[in-house]
């Protein structure tokens, strides 16, 4: 099933060699929710706040730079951080200048990462819909070609080889948790499970993009605040992906701050896992209870960013 676009399984699995040599395949691990001081439940993490730059966002970056011609202004990408330091890391890494929009709620650990990858940072508004149109302008003016942090299909194609990559670790899980801003990510990864496994959208209170979607039916603003409104809150969810949300995602879950950053705590205090608010957003509906597994049901969750520092949990 393409949803209209080629995202398909078959794009996502010959893809996924091209990408290897430059993403590191992430580990999972299996923790009991009694170490959380839940009821005794397995719970497999897969852990790619361990990726390259930081999260998940190097798959899609590094698709993009080897599916499209880049022209000698570079590239260009609006991001809320992660994005932005996956496009500057694959440029490095392939040779290419990068620029990297991003918006004033950006946290200056993710702001270090793109400086030290060499691209050249420009701040470009409030929000991150704000920074995008900055650097559509840019686009424009340069030639520079524009990577989408969400809404193009490279990028799902790339992202959705960590769906390929949980199935290789995990294949018997029942469900999957994922967390959700643009839609990217679950959009990627659903089109490669097609619904054959459950797969559950996680989103902050204040950035219900997915959730509001489902309502409406198509793709619709929504508010973009919260404690993770740097990388979990855009204006909508791709167009792109939302076919495929709709044919493979089930629902989406609703998180609050609060019970965000207690699952960053929770996974800092208990098992020594760094992860910033978007990528601790997943674990936090199994923490809170906003998930209650069946029983016997087979649950992972992917932890996708580490862009934060400790100390601040």
């Amino acid at each position: 099933m393409t949803n209209g676009n080629t995202v398909t399984r078959e794009r996502i699995a010959a893809m996924e060699p091209r990408i290897r040599p430059y993403v590191r395949h992430t580990p999972v691990l299996r923790v009991d929710m009694a170490d959380f001081d839940r009821a005794p439940l397995a719970v497999d993490l897969k852990l790619e706040c361990l990726q390259h730059s930081g999260s998940f966002k190097a798959r899609g970056a590094f698709t993009n730079l080897l599916e499209r011609a880049v022209p000698k202004a570079g590239v260009v990408a609006a991001s809320g951080g992660n994005h932005g330091a996956a496009v500057a890391y694959a440029a490095m890494r392939l040779g290419h200048k990068a620029t990297i929009f991003v918006p004033e709620v950006s946290p200056p650990a993710k702001l270090e990462r793109i400086r030290n990858y060499g691209a050249e940072l420009i701040v470009g508004g409030a929000r991150y819909a704000e920074a995008l149109a900055a650097s559509e302008r840019f686009a424009e003016e340069t030639g520079a070609l524009q990577i989408h942090a969400f809404n193009q299909e490279e990028t799902l194609v790339g992202q959705g080889t960590l769906g390929l990559e949980i199935e290789s670790d995990l294949p018997r899980i029942d469900t999957l948790l994922v967390a959700v801003g643009g839609g990217g990510l679950i959009g990627g990864i659903a089109a490669w499970f097609a619904g054959r496994i459950r797969i559950i959208a996680v989103e902050p209170e204040g950035a219900p993009t997915l959730y509001r979607a489902f309502e409406a039916g198509h793709p619709v603003d929504a508010p973009a605040e919260g404690i993770a409104a740097d990388s979990l809150a855009p204006k909508r969810v791709g167009e792109m992906m939302f076919p495929i949300a709709e044919a493979f995602v089930e629902r989406s879950i609703l998180v609050s701050d609060d019970d965000i950053i207690a699952a960053q705590k929770a996974l800092w205090n208990r098992v020594r896992i760094i992860s910033e608010p978007g990528g601790a957003a997943a674990f936090a509906a199994v923490l809170s209870g906003r998930y209650a597994p069946a029983p016997g049901e087979r649950v992972a969750v992917l932890v996708c960013g580490a862009n934060a520092n400790p100390a601040t949990f």
